[in-house]
Parts: C-alpha cells; sequence; structure tokens
C-alpha cells in the first residue's frame, strides 16, 4: 500500500479516538456512569470485531499459537479498558483538546521508549536528536493549547 494512503488510515484512527471520547463522555452523562459507559463502548467493540472475524472467515486460533503467546501480549484489553475508563473520567475536566493532547503526548513519550528500547518485540528504533526534537514539539503544543 501506498505511504499516503496508510497516513490517512491512521489520520482516521486519530479522528475516531477523538469521537469515541466525546460519545463515551456523552454516555457518562446519560447513564451517570463512567464504568457503565465504558463497558458498553467495549460491547460495542467487541461486536464490531466479532463481525470482522465473520467477514473475513477468521478461524480460530490453534492452541499451539494461544499457548506460544508471550503473557504481556494478553494485557492490552486491559489496559484499553484502564484508557476509556480515563478518558471518561477525565474529560468533563480538562476538554477534548488538552485531554487528547496529553494522551497524544504520553503515546509519543512511550513510543520513543518501545522504539528505542525494542520492548514487546519491536525492532529497536534508537533515540535520534530529531525524535526527541518531535516529542518536545508534541509537549509544547499540549502546553500552548493547556486552558
Amino acid at each position: 500500500m501506498q505511504a499516503w494512503f496508510l497516513y490517512l488510515l491512521a489520520l482516521g484512527a486519530g479522528v475516531s479516538v477523538s469521537v469515541q471520547q466525546v460519545l463515551n463522555g456523552n454516555l457518562r452523562s446519560a447513564l451517570n456512569s463512567p464504568a457503565w459507559a465504558g463497558l458498553v463502548s467495549y460491547i460495542g467493540g467487541l461486536l464490531t470485531m466479532a463481525v470482522v472475524l465473520v467477514a473475513l472467515r477468521e478461524p480460530f486460533p490453534s492452541w499451539k499459537l494461544v499457548s506460544a503467546t508471550p503473557w504481556w501480549a494478553w494485557s492490552g484489553g486491559i489496559l484499553g479498558g484502564v484508557f476509556i475508563l480515563l478518558m471518561i473520567l477525565l474529560l468533563p475536566s480538562l476538554g477534548a483538546e488538552t485531554l487528547l493532547a496529553l494522551v497524544v503526548a504520553g503515546q509519543m513519550l512511550a513510543g520513543v521508549a518501545m522504539d528505542h528500547f525494542g520492548l514487546f518485540g519491536l525492532a529497536p528504533h534508537h533515540v535520534s536528536v530529531s525524535r526527541l526534537l518531535g516529542v518536545a514539539l508534541v509537549i509544547g503544543g499540549v502546553l500552548l493549547i493547556k486552558e
């Protein structure tokens, strides 16, 4: 696939995260519960992935593949749940723009560290001045838009 198409898809993913957080915030207000709003969000995600699995006719993974998977690879859903809950809890206080800017800054810091040290099976991409400058610019952007 061409790089520009992949970049557009990544931008679309970013837009979907932003919209998701606002919708989850609305659901929190309507249900008067961040936990119920998070659960509803995850049920929607579960149903979406079930449809994708059926549409793609994905077979169940073999027990050999499941048992060979590192323990930490199974924790993504837990971290996703923590992320959704924190987003729902923090959105009213911080606002969408500040919250999402802080999330992006956190993602950049984590991404640089994971790339540099080759964590979780990633191929190492060592820290460079330009990468650190990029992270600094994102953090600077957070400071500029913070209310």
